[in-house]
């Protein structure tokens, strides 16, 4: 499209920037867009440009994108300061309507699944059979839930729920479970499950991610000695583990949500500007409550009485889940992770769900630093008494001065806002890995990617038809 054209409309503004006069097709737009005539400019891409008109003093032309609240409509846009006086005049060369592209149904869905992690006050990790592997809730009335789903590991997560209408044998198949209504003893509130599958290409879920969402928040704030949220044991929690983190995240999870509600339009047609504005409201949404989130794991891990509860897993297990939880991620810049393959196996002595924390750290760093169109690897490795798990990548690679900071406090070896996360991650990573009896080592090289390993006790006795509890991990 070019500026070549008769003028169809012309506006003006004021020295302030507020839309004075416009003519059709433009006044309709604004007033479409939630403006008023004479008001501010609400159509985002046109303030923007008469921003730049004011602060630059030239003359700008360029194309711009609205929704009307039924079509698309893209316009040719000159505008300049005003022949008299501080204002500014826009001159409408060009006017085009169509429908809005399709929505993809797998982004709407991914986007949905976001939306279900941010307002779950339980999570819990299920293997392929819906059985209870680790569980983690931040709400006083879910105490009961939690405490009994962690005393039962190993047992079908609709074992502690009621779930409504249901008169078949549990579990049932994930598919009528995934948005069912359920109730919880010591919860006078209403539930959502969702399961989200952790998928491996070729076949069925290999787990299952489950959320419990509920209707209302909490009426009342969770008295002062409330049970610590992480149902762990012998783990204690700080002032913000204890304190702070609950109080931010539902307020902070609400604003993801809201943010992500508008960014994927589900509760109607929006302008691409007002999409990108949610878009950045629900990243630095993200971005804050992984710091909160960090900053809690920063208290545990350095808690003179932290330790974690070892337990028999298979490693490769654990990342065959963590492929599944980041596959998405990965897909979006065409990452392809290169996972076990099902049929791998590596026992080792260690808690599932600290492990499966530190690997979503490493392959979600690996993903960040990776360029677009490569692969990130994770590997097995049987060191006799030890088990360990290899994550590799195609960036660039750390000199020796890096790999020695990368595992220090708030290290982001150089990146800022919200690409370089809180810089807690590997340091956390590391205090995990020496917790459960093992450690987290770097290979890198400038140019040569970089290769995380993480090590941890292995499990010899696997093969050995006992169920002895083993608490020392060795």
């Amino acid at each position: 499209m070019s500026e070549a054209g008769p003028v169809l409309a012309i506006g003006q503004c004021d020295a302030g920037g507020q839309l004075v006069s416009a003519g059709e097709p433009l006044a309709g737009l604004q007033l479409a867009c939630g403006g008023t005539l004479p008001g501010t400019i609400a159509i985002p891409a046109l303030y923007e440009l008469v921003a730049k008109v004011r602060q630059f003093g030239l003359k700008l032309a360029r194309v711009i994108r609205a929704h009307d609240g039924h079509e698309i409509i893209t316009a040719w846009i000159e505008a300049g300061p005003a022949d008299e006086g501080d204002g500014c005049t826009i001159r409408v060369t060009s006017w085009q309507g169509g429908p809005p592209a399709p929505d993809d149904p797998a982004a709407i869905s991914e986007h949905r699944a976001e939306i279900d992690r941010t307002l779950a006050e339980l999570s819990a990790q299920l293997d392929a059979n819906q059985s209870v592997r680790s569980v983690e809730a931040n709400a006083a009335d879910l105490t009961q839930l939690a405490a009994a789903m962690q005393a039962g590991l190993g047992q079908p997560w609709t074992d502690f729920v009621e779930i409504d209408g249901a008169a078949h044998e549990q579990p049932m198949h994930w598919r009528l479970l995934d948005g069912a209504e359920a109730r919880v003893a010591g919860s006078d509130r209403r539930w959502r499950a969702s399961l989200l599958p952790h998928e491996v290409p070729g076949s069925g879920p290999v787990g299952f991610e489950l959320c419990l969402t509920a209707d209302s928040p909490l009426t009342a704030p969770p008295p002062a000695a409330a049970t610590p949220n992480v149902v762990l044991p012998n783990n204690s929690q700080g002032l913000v583990g204890r304190d702070i983190a609950p109080v931010l995240r539902q307020p902070i999870a609400r604003i993801i949500a809201n943010a992500e509600t508008i960014r994927t339009r589900m509760a109607g047609p929006l302008a691409e500007e007002y999409s990108q504005y949610a878009a950045d409201i629900a990243s630095a949404g993200q971005h804050l409550l992984a710091l909160v989130e960090d900053l809690a794991d920063l208290e545990v891990v350095e808690a003179d009485q932290f330790n974690t509860a070892p337990d028999r897993i298979d490693l490769a297990d654990v990342a065959r889940r963590a492929a599944g939880i980041l596959g998405v991620r990965a897909g979006e810049r065409g990452i392809a992770i290169d996972a076990p393959k099902l049929g791998e196996t590596l026992p080792a002595i260690a808690e599932f769900r600290r492990v499966l924390q530190v690997l979503l750290n490493l392959v979600g760093n690996a993903i960040r630093y990776a360029p677009d169109n490569s692969s990130v690897w994770i590997r097995l490795e049987d060191a006799g008494n030890r088990a360990r798990i290899i994550v590799a990548d195609q960036g660039p690679g750390l000199t020796e001065e890096q790999q020695v900071k990368v595992f220090e406090k708030f290290e982001r070896l150089g990146r800022s806002g919200e690409d370089g996360g809180s810089g807690l991650g590997l340091y956390i990573s590391r205090r995990l890995a020496r917790a459960m009896g093992g450690d987290l080592l770097v290979e890198s090289a400038p140019g040569q990617g970089a290769r995380f390993v993480l090590e941890v006790p292995a499990d010899l006795l696997a093969l050995a038809p006992t169920t002895a509890h083993q608490d020392d991990g060795e």
